[in-house]
Formats: structure tokens, sequence, C-alpha cells
């Protein structure tokens, strides 16, 4: 695999222009929402890592660790999945359920066939800690906190990944976060007694034993204090004040790589539809931000189920149903996003009553809710998908058409949706996108874009160079340089940061 250097945190920033100009979040609201999409595509509760980061913030008090080490702790333990999303294919190609398999990975109960599987992970590992240090940098996180992120799977005793350091040259805070969340998570799954008696078998191993000797006398008085709401403190002064929330959004989509810039789209064309459709700019500015959290509960399922091409089962639609339901959870355990997390929770409900998960009718669903679901059809069928290629303009046209016709969707709402898709706007309205990725793009060159678009969508290289009609060596040698320049040594940080600087 081709190793570029990585870049620095600075360069790594996020550019102050936003996809619609108000889709930023507060710094407190984008860790909760990374957070809860790591605890589910781990197959945990989505307060595990909340819990989990308290445990590591006592941990690392009890190590010595002044007020900012243990905010660092904190905030490592929260974003420590931040890169599971982007390792997710790899985990379902290895395991067949990515979700089930990790949950088996960190709760320590793999059976000997998954734990054959899962032998080597170094590669794997490699585009998890890259990800997640790359989303600390691109947020403004502190050094401590990024360096934490880019060598969390390291352990003490140097058969950790990916780079197999040892002791001290593992951050302290790696060890603080991993023993925090193993407290946190073994107790739920194997109770308190046996999970002491884990923790201590994995001391010099995982993390110094010194470390757990510290830790075991309070761990149970910790874990009895999660039980109860903490008071919640001022955020530091070193932390930036919010974050782009198009950040959560890419995230979610490394899940599965044609997914990529899906919900950037989606938000777009369902603010653009607003405005023709006359609706308040207060709603279209809940539709553009509620349509890029639709996503949230998609990390809940595994990757087979989305990428089956054939009918599927029962259990399977019964996992699909429940997406929109995670997703209105994980709003209303953020103070501040219930009502974008609601609103998104509503993309597959249908006029007929036949959507889910609450199987609302036209009774109950209003003009937002109408124009979320119809912007989220049409760019579905403009996008290519595994099992079929992207519908042609027409073609898509006509299968809205006749889901209105069937009363499934609203004919108002599609009317909108066809008129902005079709390039026309609101008298007073902007695209609030238009030209904010021009100057990003001189950093490639045209066939290095085309590549590079190509690749994001999970195309192999030999797909890529069979679409684009050049040979593989020559896509390869492109994919090179393109790491070279945006700092990346692995496909998922190189989409990653293509969408954040709009290069795709």
């Amino acid at each position: 695999m081709h190793t570029a250097a990585r870049a620095t945190s600075s360069s790594l920033s996020l550019p102050a222009a936003s996809l619609h100009g108000h889709d930023t979040v507060p710094l407190s609201q984008a860790m909760a929402l990374l957070a809860i999409v790591g605890d589910l595509s781990m197959g945990q509760p989505i307060d595990g890592s909340a819990r989990a980061a308290r445990l590591a913030a006592r941990v690392a008090a009890a190590a010595g660790g002044d007020a900012a080490a243990c905010e660092h702790a904190r905030m490592v333990t929260l974003l420590r999945w931040s890169g599971c999303t982007a390792n997710a294919s790899g985990f379902a190609v290895l395991m067949g359920d990515d979700v089930g398999g990790r949950h088996a990975l960190v709760s320590r109960n793999l059976n000997p066939q998954q734990a054959k599987q899962l032998a080597d992970t170094t590669a794997l590992a490699e585009i998890h800690c890259e990800v997640s240090g790359d989303i600390a940098a691109m947020m403004g996180l502190p050094a401590a906190v990024e360096s934490g992120l880019r060598n969390i799977w390291e352990q003490v005793d140097g058969n950790g990944n990916p780079q197999r350091l040892r002791g001290d040259a593992v951050p302290d805070v790696v060890f603080h976060a991993n023993l925090g969340g193993d407290l946190e998570i073994l107790t739920r799954v194997h109770g308190a007694e046996r999970a002491l008696e884990m923790v201590a078998q994995l001391g010099d191993v995982k993390y110094p034993a010194r470390l757990v000797a510290l830790a075991a006398p309070h761990a149970r008085a910790w874990l009895d204090e999660l039980e109860f709401a903490e008071e919640q403190a001022p955020p530091p002064d070193f932390l930036p004040v919010s974050v782009p929330l198009t950040l959560v959004a890419d995230m979610i989509e490394l899940k599965l790589p044609w997914l990529a810039g899906y919900s950037r789209r989606v938000a777009v064309l369902a603010q653009e539809a607003a405005q023709l459709a006359g609706l308040p700019e207060a709603q279209q500015r809940l539709l553009a931000r509620a349509a890029l959290l639709h996503g949230i509960g998609r990390a809940a399922v595994a990757n087979t189920v989305w990428e089956r091409s054939g009918r599927l089962s029962v259990a399977d639609w019964e996992a699909v149903r429940l997406v929109p339901y995670w997703t209105a959870r994980a709003g209303s355990r953020i103070d501040g996003l219930g009502p974008e997390a609601q609103l998104a929770s509503h993309v597959y409900e249908r006029l007929d009553g036949s959507g889910y998960f609450r199987s609302l009718d036209a009774d109950t669903l209003g003009a937002p809710q109408r124009l979320l679901g119809a912007a989220a059809a049409h760019v579905a069928l403009r996008s290519p998908r595994p099992w079929r290629a992207a519908h042609e303009p027409a073609a898509a046209i006509a299968l809205l058409e006749a889901q209105v016709t069937g009363g499934r969707f609203d004919r108002a709402a599609v009317d909108a949706v066809l008129a902005a898709a079709a390039g026309v706007r609101a008298a007073s309205g902007t695209t609030g996108s238009a030209g904010a990725g021009v100057p990003a793009r001189a950093m490639l060159s045209v066939r290095e874009a085309e590549v590079l678009q190509r690749i994001s969508l999970g195309e192999s290289n030999k797909e890529a160079a069979r679409a684009l009609r050049i040979s593989p060596s020559t896509v390869r040698t492109h994919v090179e340089s393109i790491f070279r320049k945006l700092g990346c040594s692995t496909r998922a940080a190189a989409t990653l940061k293509a969408l954040t600087l709009g290069l795709i």
C-alpha cells in the first residue's frame, strides 16, 4: 500500500464555507453524533461511548492526569470508533456481519472461527486509525486527541495495530480510553466481577498493569455513578466552537462507499425544492439539516444487508425498518438536534401508510416530510448502486410519477423536487454550494478528479480503468498522486477529505 506523509492538523481544517451556510453544529453535538454512529456500527447501545468516556476520564484522573488529560481521555473515548464506518466493508468481507462481528470482538466473545478470521486486521486498523485521526484534525481537536485516535488500537505489549507500537511509544490517552471502554463493555456483557477479572488479565497486554491497579479499587463506584446523570461542565476554551454537520454525514456514508456524498445531494435538493415550494426559510434550513442526519440509523445494519441484490428476508427488512427509529433515538439524546432528527426519521414514510418505521399516512405527513421523502428517493434513483446503474433522468422521473399515481408520494412535493433537479431556482434563492469547492479543485488534475470520483464509490483500479478507458497501472499512478496531494494512505481517508474539500 502506498504510504504518504500525513497532513498536519492545520492543513486538514475544515473550510469556513459550509454546504448551506447554516449547517454547523456545536462541537458537543457533533461529537455526540459521531459517538452514537460509532456505537451503532459496533453493535453497542447508543449510550455506550458516552458512558465509557466518563470512565476513561476517571481513569485518567486516577493516573494523576490534570483537567486537560481527563478531557482528552473523554474525547478520545467518544470518538474512538469514528473510523469504524470506513472499514465496515472490510469487516463484512471477513465476518459476513460487520456489526455483529465487531460486537463480539469488543465484548471478547469471539468464537474460534471468528478469531481465526480476525487473525490479521492490520489493514482494517490502518483505515480506522487514519480516518479517526483525520476527523479529529478536521474538527480542530487538540493534538493529543488526534494522536490518541491515530493509535487507538495499539497495545502496551507491542501486539496492537497498525504500527505495533510498544510501551511508552503508545500515548497514555490510548490506555485511558481503552481501559475505560473495556470497563463499560465488559461489565455490561459479563457483569462487574468478571469484567474486573478480564481487565486484570489484560494488564501489561492491552494497557499497563499499573494503570489497572490504580483503577480497579474505584471501578465499582465509578460504574455505579454511570446510573446518574453527569453534571455538564462548560467546554474547555481550547476547543473549537462549531463543526460542519456535513462531516457527520460523510462519516456515516463511508460505511458503504457507493453512498459517498448521498446525504449532501439530498440536502441540496430538498432545500432547493423547499424554496420552490414556498416553505419558510426556517423550514428550508430544517430540511437541509435533516437530510444530512437521515442516515444515522443505517450504521446499525450489516453491510451484507445493504449490498444484497436479491429480495430481503423478513429479518433483513425488520433491521432496515429500524433505521429511521435509530435516527430518531439519536436525536432524542442530543439537546438541540431533536427537531432535525425527528424530521429525518420520516424520510421513508409514505402517504398511503406503506412506509416505515411509524407507518404514517397523508393525514400526518406535512410538507417538509413529503419533500424530504421525494428528494431522497430522487437522489437514490439517480445514483448507482452495486446491483444497478444510476437511472437516467427520464427513467427516474417516470418511476417517481408512478409513485405519485400509486398514492405513495405527494404531487406538489415531487413537482418541486423535479423542478429543483432540473435546475429551476426560486427568484431569491441561491444554491448555497455553488463555487464552494473551486479553489480546492485546483489541487487535482482533471483525470485525477475523475479517478477520485470512481474510487470514492468503491470501484477497484480495474473497474475505474474500464470505466475511464485507461490502464489499471495508470489508475494506480493517479491514486498514488491523489494520496500524496491529500496526505492520505487509504481510500476511505481520501474520500472523506475529498468530500470536505468539495472535490467530489
